[in-house]
């Protein structure tokens, strides 16, 4: 099976990573189990987790018992547009946490790193949240942007419930992550649907639903356990607030998201929890067995509801029983399934054929599966607008491409500005904030031209209308550096050139500025710095107003700023990313470095910038 961009899985990898994580499932006093592949060559070490069977390790704290990502662990799993934390279960984080602190999972790891091993990561049911997180810290540690390597990993999960929301989605398909991640999923199991549900609405109905998985308990596979009336309202309660979130994630899908709904998310909690890497939906009908691939975390949403429906009055008294039994001997029927090599591929989901089309070819092969899963023409409708929502988004890629030319020339013109002014020995920066001709009137025109463009593409990537992908290009990153660079003190100029209340940084920064800072930043692995070498300009006038203008603000008041920026300004000359044109004679720099008291200058460490 093709599982990925550059990643082949085999049936018999897939085998063992099955085999692997059911027998961990029936150890769940132990943190993990490790093991060898030999059958494949090189060998993997596979890691596998338990599951639990308390509900205290599903649910904690709020409705849907969700947690901010621990950033210090996670640092890329985050929304950098909005500067925000993905939401996570916390009671998957925690025992994650707990593997971490009380085990050896970390030397491990890096025993198999330092031999170049392949690592599969695996798990069924709760367990299969702990190789999630723990295949995310790899690649957080292993996969640093000076690293330049592929990591030999991959993460195999069988009957996983939802980890993380939007935002975790978002940050794993930016990172160009999701590719490692595949979820095994039988077509009525419970499990990846619970997370939908908030813990209200299970009542009593989850803990002894949650002991017929438990191998431990007594009740694990009882049928007799199974068929009582806890099992049918656990479904539906599930299943009801599945229909929920689905509805309300279709309707803005499809851009016609009705009143009544979004009054209705108001007064009823909505599962923050969503989807993310490649879903195969698994169908065991003997020689019919097939599987169903999908990677638009959209339409996977839409598959876990559609999938899991009720169509006949049969199918009411069997499928509440069916979704527990699937989940607890889903490594036998998923093996089956593998065995059959039956594999569809839902990728043209703007494309789907309806119930009711004529179909031939690939299109009778897609047909039929979406018939195993049960779609109705609702179903694929859904479907259908998941796939058209990717589309616009590759759309609005597109629209922004088209104008590389326009910004690449504006910025040219800039440059060009920069280098006059520098060659008329004036600071391009002193002369826009003076506008004492015409070509400081043409540069503030092209500065406008470029903000709308850039103001167009950080508002897009904020309200997640760009691919996920385009956040992790790195030819926009270096644009959007380049232009912070050479247009922020345009602005920061524009700013100063009259009186102001209140600083620059606090009331007067753009948005586009403060994105294109943190996706630098991010790229490079930096922690954000308060002060970057394109509003370095801001602090200089602040500090500078504060020595000619306030009375009560000594020199020592401001020192360990000064110092910080002299520091700062030293480091970016040095690094090339700032001009000497900063150091002109007559500069705001110049100006404000000489009002500082001798004793400092002395022994400043930009001296000899300043006065060479």
């Amino acid at each position: 099976m093709a599982a990925g961009e550059g990643i082949e899985m085999k049936a018999d990898q897939i085998e063992k990573a099955f085999s692997t994580a059911w027998k961990a499932h029936k150890s769940p006093e132990k943190h993990y189990l490790v093991e060898k592949n030999t059958r494949v060559n090189p060998s993997e070490v596979i890691i596998s987790f338990p599951a639990s069977g308390s509900v205290k390790d599903w649910y904690s704290g709020t409705t849907f018992g969700e947690t901010k990502i621990d950033l210090k662990l996670f640092p890329s799993l985050k929304s950098i547009g909005n500067n925000e934390a993905a939401k996570v279960n916390e009671a998957f984080l925690k025992r994650f946490q707990d593997i971490l602190d009380k085990s050896a999972f970390k030397d491990e790891v890096d025993k198999a790193m330092s031999k170049q091993k392949k690592i599969v990561f695996t798990g069924h049911s709760s367990g299969a949240p702990m190789a999630i997180l723990a295949s995310l810290w790899t690649l957080e540690k292993y996969l640093t942007p000076k690293s330049h390597r592929e990591i030999p990993l991959l993460c195999v999960t069988s009957g996983s419930p939802l980890v993380g929301n939007h935002i975790f989605s978002h940050a794993t398909a930016r990172e160009n992550w999701s590719r490692y991640f595949f979820h095994f999923v039988m077509k009525h199991d419970i499990v990846p649907r619970i997370l939908l549900a908030p813990l209200s609405s299970l009542d009593q109905s989850l803990e002894p639903v949650s002991q017929f998985f438990n191998p431990k308990s007594k009740s694990f596979m009882n049928e007799s356990i199974g068929r009582v009336t806890e099992a049918s309202d656990f479904y539906f309660a599930v299943m009801s607030s599945a229909a929920s979130v689905t509805s309300h994630a279709a309707c803005k899908l499809m851009g016609t998201t009705d009143a009544a709904l979004e009054t209705l998310a108001n007064f009823f909690p909505m599962s923050p929890y969503r989807p993310f890497g490649t879903y195969i939906f698994c169908i065991a009908n003997g020689k019919e067995a097939k599987q169903i691939v999908v990677r638009n975390p959209d339409a996977v949403l839409q598959l876990l509801f559609f999938s899991a429906q009720i169509n006949t009055e049969t199918e009411a008294d069997q499928v509440p029983y069916r979704s527990l039994r699937e989940h607890v001997i889903n490594d036998t029927e998923l093996q089956q399934t593998l065995r059959m090599q039956n594999v569809v591929y839902l990728d043209q989901l703007g494309k789907l054929p309806l119930p009711e089309d004529s179909s031939s070819g690939d299109t009778a092969e897609i047909n039929m599966a979406l018939n195993d899963l049960g779609l109705s023409t609702r179903a694929r409708l859904c479907l259908r607008a998941a796939g058209e929502s990717e589309a616009r988004k590759r759309d609005n890629e597109e629209v922004i491409k088209k104008k590389k030319a326009f910004v690449e020339e504006r910025m040219k013109k800039l440059d060009e500005y920069r280098e006059t002014k520098s060659l008329q020995k004036v600071g391009y920066y002193d002369s826009f904030k003076i506008q004492d001709d015409i070509e400081d009137f043409s540069a503030n025109v092209t500065r406008l031209e470029l903000a709308g463009v850039w103001d167009e593409i950080i508002e897009k990537l904020r309200s997640y209308e760009l691919p996920d992908e385009f956040e992790g290009n790195k030819y926009w990153i270096e644009q959007g550096t380049r232009f912070r660079r050479l247009v922020e003190p345009l602005d920061i100029a524009n700013y100063y050139r009259h009186p102001r209340e209140g600083a620059y940084m606090d009331k007067g920064r753009p948005r586009r500025y403060r994105y294109a800072q943190r996706w630098l930043e991010h790229s490079q692995g930096r922690t954000e710095e308060a002060i970057s070498e394109s509003c370095f300009w801001a602090e200089v006038e602040d500090l500078w107003n504060m020595a000619t203008s306030d009375k009560k603000c000594s020199f020592e008041n401001v020192k360990e700023r000064v110092v910080r920026v002299e520091e700062q300004i030293r480091v970016w000359i040095g690094k090339g990313e700032l001009g000497n044109d900063v150091f002109l004679e007559g500069s705001t720099l110049v100006k404000w470095w000489k009002f500082l008291p001798w004793q400092h200058k002395q022994y400043s460490c930009i001296r000899s910038l300043v006065e060479p």
